[in-house]
């Protein structure tokens, strides 16, 4: 009895220590564990902005100005366009039911755009508007779920996936199909070609490769999924035989296209985003050959080492829109209206700048939100959720017009060519 006593003693002594934080037998143990420079994101309290060197004056105007629509490290810069603004043509299509689609994107051509409609219909516009081709390649029942689909382009071959879990590739010339094929979940992002083969993100963040030539895969490396499904498409972006993706959760990837081995990953979030995946939103990512730059909507803005996936800055910007570098500089527009500009090497802000002061209080808190902006030689040109295009002058910043669009949400600005280009619901508008 008194041994039963005693061992009962013993055991409730244990099980006390154990559950107390400061007991010496398990408190150093506790203590190896917790990493304290893990931050929960959603206890982040939101920043309030003020404008930093508002008059400070940029001078970019021996900066070389790119003319490219594809670039596979997503460093567009520049673009040549002269600014009139001046509405020349329309490519109509049937319009999308949902009409919040913003993040669609047009395959421009030397002479035409390929874009797609409410049902799935692939349609190639050349220069004049004209439908040169027309294809559809989807069942009834697909055809009722108004597919959405993403273009990537090799040679002469029109590589598409879409949000049913289709890939399929079109002669881009007659609109002929060439193969279709079914993957298990939808995919969920943009697609990146790289010689003979193709990259898609899907839904439950596996990257996965396909062969060009007949839709096969080559491989796929599986990241942390989600409990919950973002509307934001994911990112990718080729550089010297490597494949650089960022999943939902901002877990950054790098992987060897030829083996699909694993190189380095570098988690940027607590796993405690995993339950409100949905509130959460990376930009597009963007790379100068060195470093991978992207932001987020919980103030978050990164420049990574491309190498080997360390961190060189880390600065408070909450922005899902895609960065653009100018040199040594990176120019981003946050989720509230502030145009920034900060100094590449350093993360260092050098200017911001309220767009959005334009607008009276009121209206500024019904979350009028930039859906997106780009930037030609002498000017910056940023959409919003509101239908209008705020027009600035790149070495001030300085609103100088600001023009209705669409009734309500629309594209982000695409420049090339010589021309802006704006997609609004029924319609992919073309200005000179």
């Amino acid at each position: 009895m008194i041994r039963i006593f005693i061992f009962f003693l013993i055991s409730l002594i244990l099980v006390n220590c154990s559950l107390n934080e400061n007991s010496k037998i398990w408190g150093k143990k506790k203590k190896n564990i917790v990493n304290k420079n893990i931050e929960i994101v959603f206890d982040k309290k939101k920043i309030s902005y003020k404008e930093l060197n508002p008059n400070i004056n940029l001078n970019l105007s021996k900066v070389n100005i790119k003319n490219n629509i594809f670039d596979k490290k997503n460093n567009f810069g520049m673009q040549n366009y002269p600014g009139e603004l001046k509405k020349i043509k329309n490519f109509k299509f049937s319009k999308f039911n949902n009409e919040n689609e913003s993040d669609l994107a047009p395959l421009f051509l030397k002479n035409g755009v390929v874009f797609f409609d409410n049902k799935g219909s692939v349609i190639r516009f050349d220069d004049k508007q004209k439908i040169i081709w027309k294809k559809n390649y989807y069942s009834k029942f697909e055809k009722k779920n108004n597919p959405k689909l993403s273009f990537a382009l090799s040679d002469k071959t029109l590589v598409v996936v879409d949000n049913l879990s289709n890939l399929f590739s079109i002669n881009l010339e007659t609109g002929d199909l060439i193969w279709k094929n079914k993957s298990d979940y939808p995919f969920n992002s943009e697609i990146k070609t790289f010689n003979d083969k193709f990259f898609a993100i899907d839904i439950k963040n596996v990257l996965r490769c396909y062969f060009i030539k007949d839709g096969s895969e080559c491989w796929n490396i599986e990241t942390e999924k989600t409990l919950t499904i973002t509307s934001s498409k994911n990112s990718l972006l080729i550089g010297d035989n490597i494949v650089y993706f960022i999943n939902n959760l901002g877990d950054l990837t790098a992987v060897e296209i030829s083996s699909g081995d694993l190189l380095w990953q570098l988690p940027t979030q607590s796993r405690d985003i995993i339950n409100v995946t949905y509130n959460f939103k990376n930009s597009r990512l963007v790379s100068d050959s060195k470093s991978i730059f992207f932001s987020n909507n919980k103030n978050e803005f990164y420049s990574i080492d491309l190498k080997n996936g360390s961190i060189n800055w880390i600065n408070n910007i909450s922005s899902s829109l895609t960065p653009i570098l100018v040199d040594n500089l990176i120019i981003t527009v946050s989720d509230n209206g502030y145009l920034f500009v900060v100094d590449k090497e350093k993360g260092n802000i050098i200017k911001i700048k309220d767009i959005y002061k334009i607008y009276k209080d009121k209206k500024r808190k019904k979350k009028i939100k930039p859906i997106g902006f780009s930037i030609s030689q002498d000017k910056i040109y940023i959409s919003g959720n509101d239908g209008k295009l705020i027009i600035l002058e790149l070495k001030t910043g300085n609103v100088l017009n600001v023009e209705k669009i669409a009734r309500n949400i629309m594209s982000k600005p695409f420049l090339y060519n010589n021309h802006l280009f704006m997609i609004k619901n029924g319609a992919v508008i073309q200005y000179k």
